[in-house]
């Protein structure tokens, strides 16, 4: 029997050991939703999915699931998804069959390259692509035929911070140490609400038990945040502090713990006489005034933390989303490394996955290119997203005229999205690969939708990289795909054939240019199914598995704990770790001067939210998810409301880049001159096509958030620590 008819074989047992009366059948499956890729058991029945439970067998997440996994089966029915192409004609959206869609897109692509130049095309990738095995693996191989320098991602809005110190400390974008949750005694937490985020960039699923445990055994969880979050309340202790001044409070622990104790570095790290210089000045008494946490509480935690036994401090959205995001990271990272927990059971491990994607991915390179309008660096070959609607309204050469978006909104999920849903308006020609017409869809002169994740396998290629437990599973599609739809690799493997064909050039140039080595590794990539590129990969991986292997465990394989150790994962040039880059230097000088001239002192700060149900801004079009308490309010504490003569209900919510609409509702859950607005609402386009996210309240916080408020190293966006204003609603 063939590997792959043997795979089947298991996988048909496996279905027929869980059929139950009635002729419904029960399929193992992973949520790829969010990160947390919790085991799922979908029941079958007469083709249709009509019930998902947590998987016990699961080895990472042992039958937990959050309201997203239950709505799994929603996403697949919702009648808003789209199922065959659209395309835009006379201002109206007509079906179309699928080779009129993939010529028009190709054709409208290579168009504006000819007349423009490679780099008047660009792309966008959403958060949702690195969910889809599909994506993933034939998405990039896709882009790379289009030749162009403007790459934009989800990226740049999110996690950019941990991508450029992971670069600039291990030697590759994606080498981050995860808590070993299952086994520290001391978790300290900034800006992180895994509660909500079921972990993030932290592959934790369960995160209520993961912290009960910790508790139980003895251990202590702490949480920063300028709100009582979830997680927050399930936390030994709780502190808040003031939006943006994360940096100056971690660098002083870091200073304390570097003048109380002595650091545990082992010989491969260097540069602790540098360290010391670089914070020097960043004493507690300074912090606490920048940032409102009293000075002897920093000197508390820093040195309850250093003297924890094993211990772990993460930091997430919260302080990656910030002016000094990338030195917040690099703080968190100091701070576990000379108290000696990176490399140590208990404390920050690296993953050692099944397909290790630090062989396969760019280590990342940064600054390589500036971008056109503003001059801000790439890494990893992006430019940050908070340029993109500039490089599309500034005239000149390398002007962009034409965009392919990946299941991405960024006008709901980018700064100043009310701009660019204008500058999209003004493209020349415009593909997205999506199943929605969203708000940023909408503009598009094609829409190209995927199968949805019932109808496609899959394996995680990103997120087991930050698993907190060496696991390993693949999925098989749960239903089959219907007639006339299409995979998204198999999208991408189309448009690439009918790109180069319209690229034209000449027959013999065509020829040259697919058969050059490059152009022909592409080629095959994009014609190889993702289940033949999984089944290579995990056969030359560290375990030498394969998808034949993996079927066998429908429930997922467990590969063990995280190994204690750092040299077996290092990838700098030196194989040394060095504890202060010249990128952090130069970004020190910038935070010394902020803490002598505090921006906005006195105003009030805009930050962020998370909620359980919901995941960026494009799972609000399912009833069971947005049912119950609506979740958009604008938090503020009763000492602000008052001193603005507001009452809970209607006002208006204003910073430089605009104004939106607000419910504000009172709460001491809050820090006193913070307000808390959540991301991912504002489905208001009349054109859009979500029926049931059009009727839920709520603004787009991203119509206030600031283009140009950026973090000082990388461009990632600083969506929190905006200064606002809130005023009473004009009755008139």
């Amino acid at each position: 029997m063939s590997a792959i008819g043997a795979a089947v074989d298991a996988l048909t047992k496996t279905r027929r050991a869980h059929r139950g009366s009635g002729g419904s059948a029960t399929a193992k499956a992973a949520c790829n939703l969010c990160e947390a890729i919790c085991g799922i058991e979908i029941t079958v029945e007469g083709g249709m999915a009509i019930g998902v439970r947590g998987d016990r067998d699961d080895p990472l997440s042992l039958g937990h699931v959050c309201p997203k996994s239950v709505a799994m089966t929603d996403v697949h029915r919702d009648r808003d998804r789209l199922r065959r192409p659209m395309r835009k004609i006379g201002g109206e959206w007509v079906e179309v069959d699928w080779s009129e869609a993939i010529d028009a897109a190709a054709r409208g692509l290579a168009q504006a390259r000819r007349r423009h130049g490679a780099n008047a095309v660009a792309v966008y990738l959403g958060n949702p692509s690195v969910h889809s095995l599909g994506a993933m693996t034939h998405g990039s191989a896709f882009t790379s035929l289009l030749r162009t320098h403007n790459h934009f991602s989800a990226s740049s809005v999110d996690q950019l911070p941990h991508q450029v110190v992971s670069a600039l400390l291990y030697g590759h974008q994606f080498l981050l140490p995860e808590p070993d949750l299952d086994r520290t005694q001391h978790l300290l937490m900034f800006g992180a609400n895994p509660r909500a985020s079921n972990g993030s960039l932290m592959t934790a699923p369960d995160m209520a038990r993961r912290l009960r445990e910790i508790r139980e055994r003895g251990g202590r969880v702490t949480v920063i945040d300028p709100r009582r979050t979830e997680t927050a309340a399930d936390a030994d202790e709780h502190v808040f502090i003031r939006p943006g001044t994360d940096a100056a409070v971690l660098l002083a622990m870091v200073h304390v713990v570097l003048r109380d104790r002595a650091p545990r570095l082992p010989e491969y790290v260097t540069g602790v006489d540098a360290l010391r210089d670089a914070v020097a000045e960043f004493t507690p008494e300074t912090a606490s005034h920048f940032s409102g946490v009293p000075a002897a509480t920093i000197t508390r935690l820093a040195l309850s933390f250093a003297d924890a036994g094993p211990a772990a401090c993460y930091g997430r959205f919260g302080v990656s989303t910030q002016r000094h995001g990338t030195v917040c990271q690099w703080a968190i990272q100091v701070l576990n490394i000379i108290t000696g927990n990176l490399g140590r059971e208990g404390g920050t491990l690296f993953t050692d996955p099944a397909i290790d994607m630090t062989r396969l991915l760019s280590p990342g390179h940064f600054g390589r290119r500036r971008s056109r309008v503003r001059g801000l660096p790439s890494f990893a070959g992006e430019f940050p997203v908070a340029a993109l609607a500039e490089e599309m309204t500034t005239p000149g050469e390398g002007q962009v005229r034409a965009l392919l978006t990946i299941a991405g909104n960024p006008v709901l999920s980018t700064p100043a999205g009310a701009a660019l849903g204008t500058a999209l308006g003004g493209l020349d020609f415009m593909v997205a690969v999506d199943f929605y017409l969203n708000e940023t869809t909408r503009h598009a002169d094609i829409i190209l939708p995927p199968t949805s994740a019932l109808e496609r396998d899959h394996y995680d290629l990103i997120f087991r990289s930050f698993a907190v437990r060496n696991t390993a599973k693949y999925s098989p599609a749960v239903l089959p795909k219907p007639r006339g739809a299409r995979h998204d690799w198999e999208i991408f493997r189309d448009l690439g054939s009918a790109y180069q064909r319209h690229l034209g050039g000449g027959r013999m140039r065509v020829l040259r240019r697919r058969l050059s080595r490059p152009a022909l590794a592409t080629e095959v990539r994009l014609r190889t199914p993702p289940r033949r590129l999984v089944d290579l990969l995990l056969r030359s991986g560290r375990y030498r598995l394969s998808v034949r292997k993996l079927l066998a465990h429908p429930a997922g394989l467990d590969l063990g704990p995280l190994r204690p150790g750092v040299e077996h994962r290092l990838r700098t040039a030196d194989r040394r770790l060095h504890l202060v880059p010249p990128q952090i230097a130069d970004a020190l000088d910038i935070l010394r001067s902020d803490l002598r001239d505090p921006e906005a002192q006195g105003s009030l700060l805009l930050i962020g939210r998370r909620h359980l149900r919901s995941n960026n801004s494009w799972m609000h079009n399912y009833a069971r998810l947005v049912a119950g308490p609506q979740r958009h309010h604008l938090l503020m504490h009763p000492a602000d409301a008052a001193r603005l003569g507001l009452a809970d209900g209607p006002a208006v919510l204003r910073s430089r880049t605009g104004a939106v609409r607000v419910d504000v509702r009172q709460t001491t859950d809050i820090m006193a001159g913070t307000v808390s607005l959540p991301h991912g609402y504002g489905h208001a386009a009349a054109d859009s096509r979500l029926s049931v996210a059009a009727r839920v309240a709520g603004a787009s916080a991203n119509d206030v958030t600031d283009p140009l408020h950026l973090d000082t190293v990388s461009g990632n966006a600083a969506l929190n620590g905006i200064p606002v204003t809130v005023e009473p609603l004009d009755p008139r």
